[in-house]
């Protein structure tokens, strides 16, 4: 049985992960904060056949993660993927731009985006460990990259947020030092680049749709043997579309 932990998994690119990992006949973990959302979200793959579970799970709550951890372990023993797909964007302050963002937002971004990956993969690492082979995804966001985002005529050019981006780097940065510590294991770890998708975080803004935006996250959590570790990979916009590895 091969099961996968999903953050922020009771809607979004987080249910379609769930989903389409169910589909291949894993157990799919749906972690949310929301205690009803996430409870319907389970019911509703359940539904449609998946082997699907509601775990209660706040990535800025650390007893809330603990307790997501003993569950786990308890009802399972093992851990074979996590998806910390889970994010949020702070809104705006302001204009938007960087001389006016307020450091709460940029705090509160960080909390979800950056510290609580590292807060949630730390505390599935045992179970990470006790797989035969296991897989880490980090969702990310092109965004992220500052060779994308610094090209005068690709179409980052006018992005001048610090919250969301900023924290997407980071979460890059965090994604490398992870490989590096478990290059000699069997475990890997990569950021997954889902596209510009029509979520909430957007308010459904984007031109690709969830599922869509799932597909990379499910490609890179089931690597195979010889994948790569440490990179950034998913939708190529400036590539005219496809998939492929991105630049830091």
């Amino acid at each position: 049985m091969t099961t996968a932990l999903i953050t922020g998994a009771n809607k979004g690119i987080g249910f379609e992960t769930a989903r389409q990992l169910a589909a291949r006949g894993m157990t799919v973990l749906m972690a949310a904060r929301d205690k009803d959302l996430g409870q319907a979200a389970a019911d509703t793959l359940k539904a449609e056949g998946a082997q699907a579970h509601f775990v209660h799970l706040d990535v800025t709550d650390e007893d809330s993660i603990a307790r997501a951890a003993e569950w786990i372990d308890s009802e399972f023993g093992s851990l074979d993927i996590l998806i910390n797909n889970a994010a949020i964007t702070g809104g705006l302050d302001g204009d938007g731009k960087p001389s006016s963002t307020a450091l709460a937002t940029l705090r509160r971004v960080y909390e979800t985006n950056v510290f609580g990956v590292v807060a949630v993969t730390n505390a599935m690492l045992p179970l990470l460990r006790r797989a035969e082979a296991a897989r880490i995804v980090n969702v990310s966001s092109e965004v992220s990259s500052l060779e994308i985002v610094m090209n005068p005529d690709g179409h980052m050019w006018q992005l001048v947020g610090l919250p969301y981006p900023s924290s997407k780097t980071a979460l890059n940065m965090v994604t490398a030092m992870y490989a590096k510590e478990l290059w000699n294991t069997p475990i890997k770890i990569n950021a997954a680049n889902p596209g510009y998708c029509a979520t909430d975080l957007n308010h459904n803004s984007g031109f690709r749709t969830p599922a869509e935006g799932a597909e990379p996250s499910v490609h890179l959590a089931t690597l195979p043997q010889d994948g790569p570790s440490g990179e950034l990979w998913g939708y190529q916009w400036d590539s005219a579309g496809g998939y492929g590895r991105l630049p830091w």
